[in-house]
């Protein structure tokens, strides 16, 4: 069973009776209200249509690049949404960061594994900004407290330039240890690094760093940085000795950038395959037992395998909307990077994250307007998906139904878009709009309510003796065939026009007609042949005496069928009526006679 609770949430209690263990809360995603994560889904939806229309544009190296440029503009715009919000609520988003940057660096990017591993340290562990800052604007940068901290990041982030720079200062501030400084230095400087334009071989690489290794190793063992404990620290750093890197635990800050740093002085040729093995173990020193892993921990160590699934899935648990997760899916499956498995219901995850992410953005009162797209570019269900959803949203103005309109006419969505024409008909009608509900009934296609709501304009004008909205219809054209009351509606409408251009034979034929065709309703024969009384009065001659006699026998048919049919409201009027329209009727066909008499006579 379902209970409903305030804002919109529901327990399922199961099958049976209520239970504690089988008790889910359901509530609605609530980050799409954020505001100041509208810029975020609005500039995120342009990189992904960009995404999509370029698939079959680009190839090859030009398809690689734009695959690059892509996930750099998502990071971007998770970047400004952070700088937009409080650091407490940004918490989510910084992750989301480290997640992307690290799922797209395990896989196929460019250069050595080591140096995209530091790239990736380097741009989310920012904290060591502020403290350089701080440093750097005292007056005497080398005596301040956080000196040798600074110099720690930077060697602990493989920042060596900025690390040589800063031992520099204090060098010239302590002319007595300059021999000491300038041996660390020349360490530093001469620490083989892999880069990206550099043509050696790993062997070569490796025989590199295993003689400068030694040289660390014997100045250790000399004691040449024995007087300072700081710059002892930074060698043992250097050598990769764990316990002297674990020492500054507090600089790490993280199991991972703990991971980095560890790779760096002790394994700088890792491979791939080898990171899941240096990851785990990283992980388990540096919490020692104290702690449990975090959510962006396990999602972490999932990247660090390869295991780009596990990443997904455990992302979608952790984080707190599936925009993250869906546009991930869909960078990683457009390089190739996700195996195309179908899941049990039928869709690859791709499109099912997709689907799960726009489902939210129609829960919204304008950003549905997205989530149209990224249901469009589900192949699979998109369509099914779209046509449920854009069919609960509430149609509040006619510039919003326009609006929904539009978007199912492009698709030859033809179900829905009868479907919003005929709300908004009636809701036109409700408010007695009738030129309002005659316009969506023509475009909904709906005869029956076509014909309804014609024959409350036909009421209208008997009741006020003048048609309202003469613009649509005077303009009906070819939509007035949708039905016969609508026909007979829109020529009424001409006969008024042609009597008011003083066109009355044109009139007169026209009235006729809709009479003797049978198009204007028995109910609406008696005002029609009303309208024919000033025709029949006018000095010239209009209705020939065939003509006469049919309005004769509609006026016959219609008070033959009076004791049939209802009574007229008020039998004085009516007969009244009726004895007018025979006596001008017999004075109309005396006239004709006469008249048809002269011309056979002349």
């Amino acid at each position: 069973c379902h209970l409903q609770q305030p804002g919109g949430s529901s327990i399922c209690t199961g099958d049976g009776g209520p239970s504690p263990s089988r008790v889910f809360v359901v509530r609605k995603d609530q980050d799409i209200y954020i505001q100041t994560l509208r810029k975020l889904f609005n500039e995120s939806h342009g990189i992904f249509i960009g995404l999509q229309r370029s698939e079959e544009e680009l190839a090859g190296k030009s398809r690689k690049a734009q695959l690059v440029q892509v996930s750099k503009n998502y990071r971007s715009v998770i970047r400004a949404c952070m700088e937009d919000m409080h650091q407490a609520a940004s918490n989510n988003y910084q992750n989301s960061i480290s997640i992307w940057e690290i799922s797209k660096l395990v896989c196929k990017s460019a250069g050595p594994l080591l140096l995209r591993l530091l790239d990736w340290v380097r741009l989310h562990v920012c904290d060591v900004d502020n403290m350089v800052r701080e440093v750097l604007s005292s007056e005497n940068p080398s005596k301040h407290e956080l000196f040798w901290n600074v110099v720690d990041v930077f060697v602990l982030q493989g920042r060596m330039d900025e690390a040589r720079h800063l031992l520099a200062k204090e060098a010239s501030a302590n002319p007595t240890s300059v021999n000491m400084y300038k041996t660390l230095d020349d360490l530093m400087k001469k620490m083989p690094v892999p880069s990206l334009g550099n043509t050696q071989t790993l062997t070569e690489m490796e025989l590199k760093w295993q003689h400068w290794h030694e040289e660390c190793q014997r100045y250790l063992q000399d004691g040449t940085f024995a007087s300072n404990s700081h710059m002892e620290s930074i060698c043992k750093i250097l050598l990769g000795d764990e316990d002297a890197i674990l020492e500054k635990k507090e600089l790490l800050a993280t199991w991972y950038q703990f991971l980095v740093t560890r790779l760096l002085y002790s394994h700088p040729t890792v491979k791939p395959m080898e990171l899941r093995f240096y990851a785990q173990s990283s992980m388990d020193l540096f919490l020692g037992g104290e702690s449990s892993p975090e959510p962006l921990d396990t999602i972490l160590m999932a990247a660090f395998e390869f295991e780009m699934h596990q990443v997904i899935k455990e992302c979608s648990i952790a984080l707190s909307n599936w925009w993250f997760v869906a546009h991930l899916t869909d960078l990683l499956d457009h390089c190739k990077l996700l195996q195309s498995h179908n899941l049990y219901f039928g869709s690859n995850m791709r499109e099912f994250l997709l689907l799960e992410y726009a489902s939210g953005l129609f829960s919204h009162h304008s950003l549905w307007q997205l989530g149209v797209d990224y249901f469009d570019h589900c192949p699979e269900y998109g369509r099914v998906y779209l046509e449920l959803h854009i069919e609960r949203i509430p149609l509040n103005t006619e510039q919003k139904a326009l609006k929904v309109l539009r978007i199912c006419e492009q698709r030859q969505m033809h179900e829905q878009v009868r479907s919003i024409c005929k709300i908004m008909a009636m809701k036109a009608l409700r408010n007695n709009r009738l030129g309002s509900a005659l316009s969506w009934s023509i475009r909904a296609k709906d005869a029956a309510f076509a014909t309804l709501i014609s024959d409350r304009f036909l009421k209208d004008y008997c009741e006020r003796g003048c048609f309202s909205d003469l613009d649509l219809i005077d303009n009906l054209g070819p939509s007035m065939l949708l039905s016969d009351r609508l026909t007979f509606l829109g020529k009424y409408r001409e006969f008024h026009r042609l009597y008011g251009e003083k066109r009355f034979s044109e009139a007169a034929k026209l009235l006729l007609m809709l009479m003797t065709a049978h198009i204007a309703p028995c109910s609406f024969w008696m005002t029609l042949l009303t309208d024919a009384l000033p025709l029949l009065e006018q000095k010239e001659v209009i209705f020939s005496a065939e003509q006469t006699y049919e309005l004769m026998r509609c006026l016959e048919d219609l008070t033959a069928g009076k004791s049939d049919k209802q009574k007229f409201q008020d039998d004085d009027v009516e007969t009244m009526k009726v004895e007018m329209l025979r006596l001008a009727l017999a004075r109309n066909l005396a006239r004709v006679i006469v008249k048809e008499g002269t011309l056979e006579g002349s």
